[in-house]
């Protein structure tokens, strides 16, 4: 508690804001905190995140859907005495794999690791994935295979401050993490800020007078910008020669490839103009430490990691710092924004299908035996690698695919590419069990809906997008009926009749991930709730140690890299392109993204007045051509068709976006959900579907009313 309150953080982003929290009658006030990400500033998402406490249609009993196809009120006796029935019934009709379960990025470590816990160990089940795996699978995929190691931002955020020119590709930082920007500033005055984007966004707009460049490509051909950035690096002689002969392999192959992508080439595939590549390939060698620039860095964010190209997008970004000699130094880097507040922690301790707590692989014999020690049963009986999300959901309802699904803190039946073909498929489920606070489009298709806490109601902790491992804190308690996921784990174990030890102390719980993760990637031997609750935050990898306590890393890589050989890897890309690309009945790409006021699938930011007054429904951003040539006017209805489905939305004409291309924000559900039309074509790597970019057919739509 701090004089103005309860510290603790937004319960929004990444970028974990520092807030204070005051309670006050009917719930709690919200003022910002000095903190090194955000500096006291807060977006209007984390100004008015109280008010999601209080949201009118709070779920504060369970609920059963009755013989009549209703939701009924409940006890929770009476709801986890039917899941545990059902689950058992099913795993011993169908086998241990018909049952799954899909989780979410904004869970606490400690609620993200017993979930893993209870999957494999509870339910015995391999398919466990969650929703990061449509956020930072394809920036996870790309890292470790090229520097050994998952870490979004592998250095504090306000290390850009200093630099002389950042890279920024697939991101809408202005809009999506607003305290950010203040980062940028230092590149913004040199000159030296670079946006690739699509749309002139409210980030890309941060450029003008001179204050950087914004390359506006074709959707879906960043891959090329980057290599053609790598191609005009290596053909001038701009690399560190010194940095990638003594820290880098594979340099000959990733150089042949590149070689036939000279900027005139790319210029025709891309749209970016040949001379604008090699100035941007110039300003940011000219920035980086070889030259003797203050520093540059490569930030890659989900417009280009959401392809079924992500992995091979990604790893040209690493490439292309590598070649530069960023990664590892002071003032020089590359990262991955993570988007969801929880979504690094969550990765690493348990919810992805390959992984186990600590960033270890779940086929890994010794991983297996460490983890199954502090979990107290035989390494053999935990289950091998399940299937990742978009694979999961296209499963239910074949033979042998999962009979029963339990969802926590994610929101499928919005926030799922083809989402209506998602929707078909939960509602052919025999059993969906949904935990969650508010009754989501998700939760009002389920079997049975079970209330939890949120935020401000529990203890925990998060991993921000610099792998710094932060607390929350409860501020106040949650309303009567409402329990935690902890808890709600605990009760079906003991009614599945499981082995282990399910605690219900987020303390308690955290002590036993971190002895789980003892020896991981991401180790977190070293902290504890106590060790966090004395000073702010701590970065991993944090090891238990037998001296002084490690005081953290907050910059990984300065030494070595975590491979085998100490070296990080260039591995040779090539770009093929959307997997629905535009054609004769489909001419228009379609791409999609976040607004301001809005979070991920909006079941919370939706609740909020304030937020949905400013922006109460979707709309279709298309270019003043585009508009003339189809005869749309403002505001007029209009009309979108693709492979996958259709929908009508208000058009809005704006010259901040490319001609052949439309834009969508994806924050709605039913008839106005853009995921009704986005491709679940999945990059072969990582698992990540193609949410970003997709074909449409774009036609003035019907009157307001009519269907679409």
């Amino acid at each position: 508690m701090t004089a103005s309150g309860v510290s603790t953080h937004c319960p929004y982003c990444a970028l974990q804001c520092a807030q204070a929290l005051t309670p006050v009658a009917g719930g709690v006030e919200v003022d910002g905190r000095d903190f090194p990400t955000n500096r006291g500033g807060l977006c209007r998402k984390g100004w008015t995140s109280a008010a999601v406490l209080r949201a009118p249609d709070r779920l504060t009993t369970p609920l059963v859907r009755g013989t009549d196809g209703a939701l009924r009120p409940a006890s929770w006796e009476e709801a986890l005495d039917l899941v545990a029935e059902r689950l058992l019934r099913t795993r011993q009709v169908h086998g241990a794999d018909a049952v799954a379960v899909f989780g979410g990025g904004g869970l606490t470590n400690e609620k993200a690791y017993q979930l893993g816990k209870f999957a494999r160990v509870a339910l015995g089940t391999a398919n466990i994935d969650y929703n990061g795996r449509f956020c930072m699978s394809s920036a996870a995929a790309a890292a470790n295979r090229s520097l050994g190691l998952d870490r979004g931002l592998p250095f504090p955020l306000a290390d850009l401050g200093g630099a002389g020119a950042v890279l920024l590709l697939g991101s809408n930082l202005a809009e999506t993490m607003p305290p950010a920007v203040q980062h940028l500033a230092g590149a913004r005055a040199r000159g030296g800020l670079v946006v690739v984007d699509p749309r002139r966004s409210a980030t890309a707009r941060l450029v003008e007078g001179g204050q950087g460049l914004h390359l506006q490509p074709v959707p879906g051909t960043d891959l090329v910008v980057l290599l053609a950035l790598l191609h005009v690096v290596l053909a001038e002689g701009l690399a560190d020669a010194a940095y990638v002969q003594e820290r880098t392999s594979g340099l000959a192959d990733v150089q042949r490839s590149v070689a036939a992508w000279w900027p005139e080439r790319a210029e025709r595939e891309c749209g970016v103009p040949a001379g604008l590549l090699r100035r941007t390939a110039r300003l940011l060698a000219a920035a980086s430490p070889t030259h003797g620039g203050p520093g540059a860095y490569v930030l890659t964010g989900r417009g280009v990691e959401q392809s079924s190209q992500g992995t091979a997008t990604v790893t040209a970004a690493i490439n292309l710092a590598l070649a530069l000699g960023l990664p590892g130094r002071v003032g020089s880097g590359y990262g991955a924004l993570t988007g969801q507040g929880n979504g690094q922690g969550g990765r690493e301790h348990g919810q992805k299908a390959d992984q186990l707590p600590g960033y270890r692989m779940v086929d890994d014999p010794a991983a297996r035996a460490h983890v199954a020690a502090v979990w107290g049963v035989a390494p053999e009986s935990l289950p091998g690698k399940g299937l990742p999300a978009v694979e999961l959901l296209r499963s239910i309802g074949t033979d042998g695919g999962p009979r029963a699904l339990l969802v926590h803190g994610s929101n499928l039946a919005v926030s799922a590419p083809n989402v209506d073909e998602v929707r078909r498929r939960l509602r052919g489920l025999d059993l969906l069990v949904v935990c969650d606070f508010v009754p989501s489009e998700t939760a009002q298709l389920a079997d049975v809906v079970l209330p939890v806490t949120q935020w401000a109601e529990e203890e925990g902790t998060l991993t921000s997008l610099e792998g710094r491992v932060i607390r929350r804190r409860k501020v106040l308690d949650p309303p009567d009926g409402v329990r935690s996921e902890l808890w709600v784990w605990s009760e079906l174990a003991r009614r599945l009749g499981s082995p282990g030890v399910f605690d219900t102390d987020p303390a308690a719980v955290f002590d036993e991930l971190a002895r789980a993760s003892a020896g991981g990637r991401a180790d977190y031997s070293g902290l504890s709730h106590e060790r966090l609750d004395t000073g702010e935050a701590l970065h991993w990898p944090c090891p238990a140690t037998s001296g002084a306590p490690h005081p953290g890393t907050p910059r990984v890589f300065t030494d070595r890299f975590p491979t085998p050989d100490g070296r990080a890897r260039l591995v040779p890309v090539d770009h093929h392109g959307p997997l629905d690309d535009v054609r004769p009945d489909a001419p228009v790409y379609l791409v999609t993204g976040r607004v301001l006021q809005h979070y991920q699938s909006g079941a919370q930011t939706r609740r909020v007045p304030e937020l949905a007054a400013e922006v109460p429904q979707p709309w279709v951003e298309l270019h003043p051509l585009l508009a003339l040539r189809l005869g749309v006017e403002d505001a007029a209805p209009v009309r979108l068709t693709g492979r996958r489905g259709r929908l009508t939305a208000a058009a809005r004409v704006t010259d901040t976006i490319r001609p052949d291309t439309v834009f969508m924000p994806f924050h709605w559900g039913g008839a106005e959900s853009v995921n009704l039309l986005t491709n679940d074509a999945t990059d072969p790597v990582s698992g990540m579907p193609e949410f970003k970019v997709c074909a449409v057919d774009v036609q003035a739509g019907a009157p307001r009313g009519a269907r679409a």
